[in-house]
């Protein structure tokens, strides 16, 4: 709503210049006819919405102007939106009536204009939507806000924040509403692959921060944008509603049906679950989450989730006149200054307490009661509503668009908030109109009056009362099954016939791929190649789907493609080129990770299909037991607690979720995609599987090179050469071949062909015999990057975490927003390389396993606001010492991949009770863990400490934080977690982290305490270390004076524990300072 209208300005034009579109008005006095015919009451609200709506209207685009008023109109895309659906809504009413004078056709085809406007001016900017499925930058997407008149553009990117998910799905939303009700608003095939395209930008909602609703991004108003719960919700909303349907209602066929992503869809289900009841970062809460949460997007189906996220909107925002947006609004306050796009920082204090309170939201909460039947609700908001809304001249009711405090109240409004009268913005006056609140309030009374019925303006259902959830059948929906009694369709594919008769010894049974013909198996990828022909239109400029892979909810449905039935594996089955795939055991947990996943967030009616491959390699030597009892569970009908039924792939068909690829349409004169299936390997049937001898794990002594890398870096290039044809010990080739690669680079030529093929041949040789700190070795110096390793950071930063790259004790790269492949092996590779090579490939390892887990058991991250994957593999090595005691640890690097996962979800278990406290310290503090309500505890003792905290050299300041910031906020955690990162010890940390508990506790119980001077945490640390020691004095060497592991390893409570050390720290410091005189202090006599 910013930089838009300014709704006080004067204005000439007139108010009363309006008349029909269509048919001339006879009269305008509008008393609410009480009890009148049917008639009588849709005329009157055809007689307001003509007035103040339809008068507005755009002749040319059919778009709806921000301002009603002066010559120079901007249409927003969103404001429009809801007058065309106010306008639909009227005509839904007047369906009722058989003689209507015209009057639904005229109403219709008003919001048939605007729909068809919109999209006008979206395919004229087909260029931008090209760009924007590509690499989703602000400056690359659909713009919001257009020429009234000519649709042409009206800002570019750097005046205005055009970046608005909400208002693209918002689009998508009532384009499928509008149709389901009979409306023909979509043409002609060109129109059908421009909106494809637009759901392929906002399937990526989730990993797209935009500047929301109030075009503002941060709280801050300073530019830049944020992900926002309410853009995540309406695209959520967009793709159930429009996926599977058809855009020429009725009349349609099979090529203009909408495809949607069903892994992309849940990935915005999951954020929007996980930001919820956040807004955003800045944003601890916001008025535009009603429409998300409630009419038009219903967008969230956990009832628990819902109200807890709309009792903190009612609780926080909830005023006399209206909601305000979000706390610290400036929008249109009197202190406001309206010559600067963005403020100041810190500025946004100002505005504490006096932000614009609007109406609209009261008017959301009386469809809400509509819609949920809480007759209730909708009369303590009507009842809210009716004082504050104003009329013309004529009688015509008017929405104000916020109710503001003036200049000369502000400061007696910020002593007594709620104290001070607000007045109306000048909508209803000169021809001012708030057109959004003015839709909104005519739905609001047509649903209140009964005159439209929820179903009619949700013709696709999509509200569902909770009692009904269950029993709704959609082709798409957002509800799912009951939980827990999801069954897996299995198919157990072998690779050849000769392994499917080996593994029918052991009472396997399996199919081939030529046993499942006429049905094709396919790899994911060749799925991702059809996709690529969806939505493809050369006149547009607009290629198909963007290569992004297929998930394993996706694979999980048949598809009609060409005539051919497909079933699809998952990515975990493909062939790949990283050496996490050589252990059979990570397969065999993928598997089951899979199960899990697709147990939890399947939501189709039909059940899913998972096809596992078995290719001859999975049951060579020791990794044959392990797939036979995963085998043997599935025969059971259990893998992983999760209920399987195997069977053949004809039988699992008629059962199964089928998604016809219709699309893909050949004419004669074109040549035909080709698709490349599995092929069963051409090998004699009665030949044996070679089961290779057992390899026993690799001892530690293969695992080490037999020649010292500082003895060998300085020789010579041919002697290296004649050691690495002489050496028969990997390790010790490696060791060479890596003094080579950095001396002579990849392609000098050794006896084996080049350095980097030589490599290779080690990394395969090395994969086979299970030595695996050689494999990580290779892998690294090869610069190996694991598939699927974007996503799986993205997985953890839509939990609300931020992940960061490095080594322990170095610089550390710190993520906050999704990035591409390449960034992320630059990163990898840059900061994880300077200590040992091994660690860039096993922080891979890592983010991979913490990508899966994240998402099937995010309760494990708790407490961890930042994900430090060198922070982590400190914290596996620690644990690996524990584990020791006196005898040598093992070496991370050396054990498997799959070892290396068992760890990291050891040490992600809540601490043993049995643990010593430094080992827990330790533990605790690499993951870098914090107790609940840790963060506003922090910002409690800030608002005591006007000279703020510091520790390690990091200050955390008083002001502007506060002025900038509010408690409950994402971006105040995150700034106390960038004080703590300066922090280099674990144990030291977590004793810092149990220091600011104590701190925040003892400034609760003493409310007239405060410190004075800036508050050096290592300082007080130092000073209860001190105490300690005078307490437990032994005879100790003067260097071991500063050793504090006995203070690390003390219990934190009891009456020698170190909280009791830090409190009597704390209060010594606090005594140093003045007291604050309390009128109600116990000692003060007079």
């Amino acid at each position: 709503m910013a930089n838009l209208d300014d709704d006080r300005t004067s204005s000439a034009h007139a108010f009363l210049k309006f008349g029909s579109i269509y048919e001339p008005l006879k009269s305008i006095n509008l008393p609410k006819p009480e009890g009148g015919s049917l008639w009588d009451k849709l005329d009157h609200y055809y007689r307001i919405v003509k007035s103040t709506l339809l008068l507005h209207q755009s002749p040319t685009t059919g778009l709806f102007p921000t301002k009603t008023y002066g010559d120079n109109r901007k249409a927003k895309v969103h404001d429009s939106l809801y007058c065309a659906a106010c306008a639909w809504a009227l005509a839904l009413a007047y369906r009722r009536i058989d003689d209507d004078k015209g009057r639904t056709h005229e109403l219709e085809h008003s919001a048939i204009k605007c729909m068809r406007g919109i999209l006008y001016c979206y395919m004229r900017q087909a260029d931008k939507v090209q760009r924007f499925k590509q690499d989703p930058k602000p400056s690359e997407c659909l713009h919001s806000v257009f020429s009234a008149h000519t649709g042409d553009e009206v800002f570019s990117h750097k005046e205005y924040g055009h970046l608005q998910i909400n208002a693209v799905s918002l689009f998508l939303l009532y384009l499928v509403e509008m149709i389901s009700s009979g409306l023909q608003i979509i043409y002609n095939t060109d129109e059908v692959s421009f909106i494809q395209n637009l759901v392929f930008c906002v399937e990526r909602a989730y990993r797209v921060p935009d500047f929301g609703v109030w075009e503002r991004g941060s709280k801050y108003n300073n530019g830049s944008p944020e992900l926002h719960s309410s853009s995540v919700g309406l695209a959520k909303a967009a793709l159930e509603a429009i996926n599977g349907f058809n855009l020429f209602g009725n009349q349609g066929c099979s090529w203009s049906v909408i495809f949607v992503d069903f892994d992309a869809h849940n990935r915005n289900r999951q954020t929007l679950c996980s930001l919820l009841p956040r807004e955003s970062r800045s944003h601890n809460t916001d008025a535009a989450l009603l429409p998300c949460l409630s009419y038009p997007a219903f967008a969230l189906d956990d009832e628990a989730l819902f109200s807890q996220t709309l009792d903190k909107i009612i609780r926080k925002l909830k005023g006399k006149y209206g909601f305000k947006r979000f706390l610290r609004d400036g929008y249109r306050t009197a202190l406001e200054d309206k010559t600067r796009r963005y403020y100041k920082p810190a500025e946004i204090k100002l505005f504490d307490g006096i932000e614009c309170e609007f109406p609209l939201f009261f008017i959301f909460m009386i469809i809400d009661g509509v819609f949920r039947g809480n007759p209730a609700q909708v009369k303590e908001y009507q009842d809210l509503l009716d004082p504050l809304l104003q009329h013309t001249s004529e009688g015509c009711p008017v929405v104000p668009k916020y109710y503001y405090v003036p200049a000369d109240f502000v400061e007696l409004e910020k002593k007594n908030p709620g104290s001070q009268k607000r007045f109306a913005s000048n909508s209803g006056h000169d021809g001012r109109f708030f057109l959004w609140g003015q839709a909104v309030y005519i739905i609001a009374k047509l649903l209140a009056d009964k005159l439209v019925s929820p179903k009619d303006i949700d013709p696709i259902g999509r509200y569902i009362p909770p009692q009904d959830q269950r029993n709704v059948s959609m082709r798409f929906s957002n509800q799912g099954p009951l939980e827990n009694d999801l069954v897996v369709h299995v198919a157990l594919i072998a690779e050849s016939q000769r392994l499917q008769v080996f593994l029918n010894t052991y009472g396997i049974q399996t199919q081939t791929p030529q046993q499942v013909e006429p049905i094709q198996i396919w790899a994911q990828k060749e799925l991702v190649k059809a996709y690529f022909h969806l939505g493809v239109n050369d006149k547009l400029g607009l290629s198909g789907r963007p290569d992004r892979p297929i998930g394993c909810l996706g694979t999980s449905k048949i598809y009609r493609i060409l005539g051919k039935t497909v079933v699809c594996y998952s990515i975990i089955f493909d062939l790949s080129d990283f050496y996490m795939s050589q252990d059979v055991m990570m397969l065999i947990d993928d598997i089951k990770n899979a199960l899990q996943f697709i147990k939890q967030y399947w939501k189709m009616h039909g059940r899913p299909l998972f096809v596992v491959l078995i290719r001859e390699d999975n049951i060579r030597g020791s990794r044959f037991n392990p797939i036979l009892d995963m085998l043997a569970a599935f025969r059971k009908g259990i893998v992983g607690g999760v209920k399987v039924h195997v069977d053949r792939v004809q039988t699992l068909i008629s059962g199964a979720v089928v998604e016809q690829l219709d699309f893909l349409r050949i004419t004669e004169t074109e040549e035909a995609p080709v698709f490349k299936s599995l092929e069963e390997l051409d090998l004699p049937k009665h030949s044996k599987v070679k089961r290779q001898s057992s390899t026993p794990n690799a001892s530690e002594l293969e695992q080490q090179p037999d020649v010292n890398i500082n003895d060998w870096k300085n020789k010579s290039t041919y002697e290296i050469l004649q050691k690495l044809n002489d050496c028969n010990c990997l390790a010790s080739q490696a060791l060479l071949a890596s003094i080579l690669l950095k001396r002579e680079g990849p392609n000098f030529i050794t006896k084996e062909g080049t350095v980097a093929e030589h490599i290779e041949r080690i990394y395969r040789r090395a994969g086979s015999k299970k030595l695996w700190s050689v494999v990580r070795f290779a892998a690294s110096l090869l610069g190996k990057l694991v598939d699927s390793l974007a996503p799986s950071i993205t997985n953890v930063l839509v939990q609300g975490k931020q992940v960061t790259l490095g080594a322990f004790g170095q610089e550390e790269e710190v993520i906050s927003n999704p990035l591409s492949p390449g960034v992320i092996k630059k990163i990898i590779y840059e900061k994880c390389h300077l200590q040992d090579e091994r660690e860039a490939v096993v922080q891979q390892e890592l983010v991979i396993h913490i990508g899966w887990i994240i998402s099937n058991s995010p309760e494990l991250f708790s407490g961890m606001l930042k994900i430090r994957i060198g922070w982590i593999i400190h914290a596996m090595k620690y644990e690996l010492k524990i584990r020791a005691g006196d005898m040598p640890a093992k070496d991370l690097y050396q054990m498997s991949p799959s070892e290396v996962k068992q760890l990291l979800l050891d040490i992600l278990q809540p601490q043993q009770q049995g643990r010593g406290w430094l080992n827990r310290r330790q533990i605790d503090g690499s993951l870098n863990r914090t107790p609940a309500g840790f963060y506003d505890r922090v910002w409690q003792i800030l608002e005591r400490t006007p000279n703020g905290l510091i520790v390690a050299g990091k200050f955390l300041p008083q002001q502007p934080t506060l002025s900038d910031m509010t408690m409950y906020e994402m971006n105040f955690s995150l700034l106390v977690e960038d004080m703590l990162q300066n922090i280099d010890q674990p144990e030291y940390r977590q004793i810092i982290v149990e220091l600011l508990m104590v701190i925040s506790v003892i400034l609760e119980r003493n409310p007239e305490l405060e410190f004075q001077d800036k508050v050096d945490l290592d300082r007080v640390v130092q000073e209860a270390f001190h105490d300690f020691q005078k307490d437990h004095s032994r005879p100790k060497g003067a260097e071991e004076q500063d050793d504090m592991t006995a203070f690390y390893n003390t219990h934190p409570t009891g009456k020698k524990g170190t909280c009791s050390y830090l409190s009597k720290a704390v209060i010594t410091l606090l005594l140093e300072g003045e007291m604050k005189p309390s009128n109600d202090d116990p000692c003060t006599i007079s």
